[in-house]
């Protein structure tokens, strides 16, 4: 179905859009063609997804035709083809290839302005030539493979079967050959060549092109202006891909979904090592491995080496991963359909995706991918001149500051350390000084508790101020010692220092010591029986590694907390990023446009001043847009309840939320509403532990027992593993009632603020007809996280005068996100209803009523007493639960 706007934008649609997607869709097309920031907030139920498919492909659309037709232009045959300009651009307005804008020095000769105009056009002509024989090529490729549908792989899959017999055969030569050699040295047991690291020169470090072979130069192609979409989690991707598959544009648009090799690997032995960082580096070792072979010549003199027997990965292949490439940019395919058709193919998805990004018109891939840096260049990922969307971004902050936080336990530390020293144990007369040094002598942290510290204090009172960390990181990577290290102790379970090694300990223990304070010796027992009731990590040392390149950031951008707690397991040292804007702004810099959209954004402020303005974004770049909701104004019942049945004034502050009275009053109000609410409803708590003592409370007063008669009661679980469990109970339970009849008319379900249910969830129709949310959950003000981020918000941010601090904004935002996330699982649709009690006079306060999403500030009604709210509840579920 087309639809035309007013502004005669054409948008491909599958039904007659809503007028709020059609708002969207326009505004979100003028986003991209002007090169704005836009912030976007579409509730849940309003065709979100579909509003960005639609209104982006639509703008990429016009965007190439009009590149197409400005090229066409350029390239017209004639005698002058670039005559004097005249009815000519320049230069494709359009194009992502931005048109040189060196100024010419003041009074130069008009012959020589002329000349270099003259020669910078030509040389465009040359580029869009070369552009439109590529394209040409590509299509023709892509036009071949969708009519090549017959056995595709039989062929090749014969000739790769004869390529790895015929490298099987050469391996095994050159491991006999290399038996004399290998029996100089001390003898190592089977399979255990691979153990040993590598010597590395750091400072005559070769720059060389990584994992990229020199056949794969005909991969290489330019990057086509493209839209980079992304989501929090891969569930959310494919949800996403499957709308684009059923949208208009399903058929003629090029999609790769991007992955880790977690998720796209096909390689059983590599897979099954279960942790992403093994499987990186195990991808990245058979990857070296076939290089070695490849540079390896007959008349290369052999020289004093381990034998090899690493084998070179069976679908890293390119003439396949050439093919997968193609297969992928024919036709929109998710990451399980991308899986398959690589097992299919012998060829590897990973790598296959990534050869098919330069040609893609949308990339499809996760968070971190985009949002850190090192990935991004790893994925080959170029944002200059693209466009950036970035769904479900109402956490966007918070996940940036997570990607690039870290932290790393003592017992990891103790661990890393005792596995280290073992394997120099054992290969010290293999290794040179330079790869492993003595142990370090860091000096005591005498204070106990809780400590912040700058980034440089932290490296200036550990004494490591003098190491070039950026080395460090370079080392890690090249010699792949936690890869190795995490061999060695699979191999011989290295766990924890010795008693021959405590004399070589000493500065260590002793800095071990400064994070327990009262401990006169090593806390062996202690680890060992916290670890015991939690899985250890795959490989300390690799979180070691993530520490020590976050200490690589900015000293004005970042934090280190000591955390020193009752046993050396639960101390830690943490990497806190105050900054998020510091890694943003390269997206915002180098993109042409950039879209966070969410279904709740508000309040947005957060955004545009931590984000946007920290990231050099000018105001005036930034475009704000929020739509209603498509359900009729008296499908939803947004109340503020400012007291309960006897009076007792609703005010959950930490002092007074855990007064018997407090409790009691609220429990009463819930009885209430379940008397009249039919199906589900969803109280939310501010934290497990306030729930739990609430119901406890409430189960020793009788309260619990006068819920029960209305609704059966299911607590959210703290184990994730149980939610799904959970849910299906409660849905069961609801359904049930529905059809019986009886006192029990559904089920209450307390949940918690920012815990498994408050985000994700869908608690559309009788699952979530009432939503409840228990005072304010605002954050712990006394985390020294929080406080440091406060603190330097209210240095780094300007303060408008009559305006609350920026520290304490951040405080009222982050309660207010939670809460908008919350009351928002129950409205899906449009045909849906349910009512939202928020149970606290303070949410009366015009400031906190103007953090509330537009299309239920607009409707909310504040109630004083609770008999009135009571009444209006009662009216609204009697009117749309009666015969339709």
């Amino acid at each position: 179905m087309t639809n035309r706007t007013q502004e005669g934008i054409h948008f491909p649609f599958p039904f007659p859009p809503y007028p709020i997607q059609k708002a969207f869709m326009t505004e979100l097309y003028q986003v991209l063609e002007a090169g704005k920031i836009g912030i976007f907030e579409s509730p849940t139920g309003t065709g979100k997804s579909l509003s960005l498919i639609c209104g982006a492909l639509s703008w990429l659309r016009d965007f190439e035709q009009k590149k197409r037709q400005e090229e066409a232009l350029l390239l017209e045959p004639g005698d002058d083809p670039l005559g004097s300009g005249k009815d000519r651009p320049p230069f494709p307005s359009s194009s992502c290839q931005e048109p040189p804008d060196t100024l010419r020095p003041a009074g130069e000769p008009d012959w020589v302005t002329q000349f270099v105009q003259k020669k910078e056009e030509r040389d465009l002509v040359e580029r869009l030539k070369e552009e439109q024989i590529r394209r040409k090529k590509r299509e023709e490729r892509l036009q071949q493979t969708r009519h090549n549908a017959q056995l595709k792989y039989a062929a090749k899959r014969l000739r790769q079967e004869e390529e790895e017999t015929d490298s099987l055969l050469r391996l095994s030569k050159e491991m006999l050959a290399a038996g004399t050699e290998a029996e100089q040295l001390e003898q190592l047991e089977s399979g255990e060549e691979e153990l040993v690291l590598a010597e590395y020169e750091s400072d005559e470090e070769k720059r060389t092109a990584c994992g990229v072979d020199e056949d794969e130069d005909d991969l290489e192609e330019e990057h086509i202006t493209k839209i980079y979409y992304c989501s929090r989690t891969h569930s959310q991707l494919a949800q996403f891909v499957h709308e684009v598959q059923k949208s208009p544009f399903g058929k003629e648009t090029r999609l790769v979904s991007l992955g880790s090799r977690q998720n796209l690997c096909v390689n059983e032995d590599v897979k099954n090592l279960g942790s992403v960082q093994l499987i990186n580096d195990r991808c990245m070792e058979m990857q070296k491995s076939k290089q070695e072979k490849k540079n390896r010549t007959e008349e290369d003199k052999p020289k004093k080496r381990r034998q090899e027997t690493q084998a070179a990965c069976p679908f890293y292949n390119h003439e396949q991963m050439q093919f997968l490439r193609d297969e992928i940019l024919v036709e929109v395919k998710d990451m399980e359909q991308l899986v398959t058709l690589g097992k299919e193919a012998r060829a590897c998805p990973y790598f296959g995706s990534r050869f098919a990004i330069p040609a893609a018109q949308l990339v499809v891939l996760p968070y971190p991918m985009l949002l850190h840096a090192a990935t991004r260049e790893a994925a080959g990922i170029r944002l200059q001149g693209q466009v950036v969307i970035i769904d479900e971004a109402h956490n966007l902050i918070d996940t940036i500051t997570g990607i690039h936080s870290a932290e790393v336990s003592g017992s990891q530390l103790c661990q890393a350390h005792s596995q280290l020293f073992q394997y120099m144990e054992r290969y010290g007369k293999r290794l040179k000084a330079r790869n492993i040094k003595q142990n370090p002598n860091t000096q005591s942290l005498s204070q106990t508790g809780t400590e912040l510290k700058t980034i440089n204090d932290f490296l200036f009172q550990s004494q490591v101020d003098n190491i070039n960390l950026f080395k460090v990181q370079r080392y890690c990577k090249k010699s792949m010692v936690s890869r190795k290290l995490f061999g060695f102790t699979e191999r011989y379970g290295a766990v924890f220092p010795s008693s021959r090694e405590q004399p070589k300990l000493a500065g260590f223990q002793h800095f071990l010591k400064s994070l327990q304070p009262g401990v006169t010796e090593a806390p062996v027992a202690p680890v060992e029986e916290d670890e015991a009731k939690a899985p250890r990590s795959t490989s300390p040392l690799m979180n070691i590694e993530g520490f020590l390149a976050a200490l690589t950031t900015a000293n004005h951008d970042g934090r280190v907390i000591l955390s020193r707690q009752g046993s050396l397991s639960q101390s830690s040292l943490k990497f806190l990023l105050l900054n998020p804007a510091v890694h943003f702004a390269q997206v915002v810099k180098e993109c042409r446009a950039v879209v966070i959209a969410g279904g709740t954004m508000q309040p947005v402020s957060d955004f545009r001043e931590q984000l946007l303005a920290c990231a050099g974004v000018e105001a005036e770049r930034v475009v704000e847009f929020s739509c209603g909701h498509v359900i009729p104004p008296d499908n939803i019942l947004p109340l503020i309840i400012c007291s309960g049945p006897s009076n007792q004034q609703l005010e959950f502050t930490y002092q007074k939320r855990e007064l018997p009275q407090m409790m009691d009053e609220t429990g009463r109000i819930l009885c209430n509403l379940c008397n009249v609410v039919p199906g589900g409803v969803i109280c939310f708590f501010p934290s497990y532990e306030y729930q739990r003592q609430v119901h406890a409370h409430w189960d020793k007063s009788g309260l619990l027992a006068r819920l029960a008669v209305r609704k059966k009661i299911f607590q959210e679980p703290k184990r994730a593993s149980q939610v799904e469990q959970v849910l299906m109970a409660y849905s069961k339970c609801i359904t049930r009632c529905g059809h019986v009849g009886g006192t029990v008319t559904g089920a209450l379900l307390l949940s918690v603020v920012g815990g498994k249910m408050s985000e994700g969830i869908n608690f559309s129709d009788d699952l979530g007809r009432c939503v409840v949310m228990v005072g304010m959950p605002y954050p712990n003000i006394r985390s020294p996280e929080l406080q440091e981020k406060m603190a330097y918000l209210d240095q780094t941010l300007p303060r408008t005068p009559g305006q609350v601090p920026p520290g304490k904004a951040l405080v009222e935002n982050l309660c207010m996100k939670a809460v908008n996330q919350s009351i928002g699982r129950a409205i899906r649709h449009q045909r849906d209803f349910a009512s939202i009690v928020l149970l606290d006079q303070r949410y009366a306060r015009p400031s906190t009523l103007a953090k509330l999403p537009a299309w239920i500030r607009d409707r909310v009604e504040v109630k004083a007493t609770f008999g009135p709210a009571f009444a209006a509840m009662r009216k609204f579920h009697r009117e749309k639960s009666g015969p339709s």
